[in-house]
C-alpha cells in the first residue's frame, strides 16, 4: 500500500537543543522525493532532527494489521538512521517504537518488518491496529544529515 505523505521537519530544539536542518522536496537521480538535511549536536541535552507525517490528517489511529512491516525507497549520504513508529498507545514524545537503517549513496528499497521494532522508553507492544505515526530520524550522535526518501509503503 502506497502512503502519501504530508511530511513535517522536528527537531530537538522543541526541547531545548540546538540541532539545525530542513526537509526539501527534490527531484534526485530522477525521483522525487522529500529530503532531510541537517546538523545533530549534542549540545544542550539534544541530538536529533526528523522528518515525519501522520498516516491520518486528523492524527486518528490506522489500522496496519494486514501489513507485515514498512517499506521505504532510501537514499542518502551512507549514515545510520532511525525508522521510528508512533501508536495512541504512546503518551510521552520520547515513546517510540524503532529501527535502524543504513542510507547508501544510491536509491534503494528497504523493507523494515513489524516484528523487528524495538520498542523505545515504553513497556507497550508494537499494536499495529493503532498505528499513528511514521518518522525518519537522524539521531543519537554529532554528524551531518543528509537522507531522502521517495516512497513510502506498507508491505504485506
Amino acid at each position: 500500500m502506497e502512503l502519501s505523505p504530508e511530511w513535517e521537519y522536528v527537531a530537538d530544539t522543541v526541547m531545548g537543543g540546538v540541532s539545525t536542518g530542513r526537509i526539501s522536496r527534490e527531484t534526485l537521480d530522477g525521483r522525487a522525493a522529500v529530503r532531510l538535511r541537517g546538523d545533530v549536536s549534542l549540545e544542550n541535552n539534544g541530538g536529533f532532527v526528523q522528518m515525519g507525517f501522520d498516516l491520518r490528517p486528523d492524527g486518528g489511529v490506522f489500522d496496519a494489521s494486514a501489513y507485515a512491516g514498512v517499506e521505504l525507497d532510501v537514499r542518502g549520504n551512507g549514515e545510520a538512521y532511525d525508522l521510528r513508529l508512533r501508536t495512541d498507545q504512546l503518551t510521552r514524545p520520547w515513546h517510540s517504537f524503532r529501527a535502524s537503517f543504513d542510507a547508501p549513496g544510491h536509491w534503494t528499497s528497504l523493507r523494515i518488518p513489524f516484528a523487528d521494532l524495538v520498542p523505545h522508553r515504553t513497556d507497550a507492544a508494537f499494536d499495529p491496529t493503532r498505528l499513528r505515526r511514521i518518522g525518519v530520524l537522524a539521531i543519537g550522535r554529532e554528524f551531518q544529515a543528509d537522507v531522502a526518501v521517495a516512497a513510502v509503503r506498507l508491505y504485506r
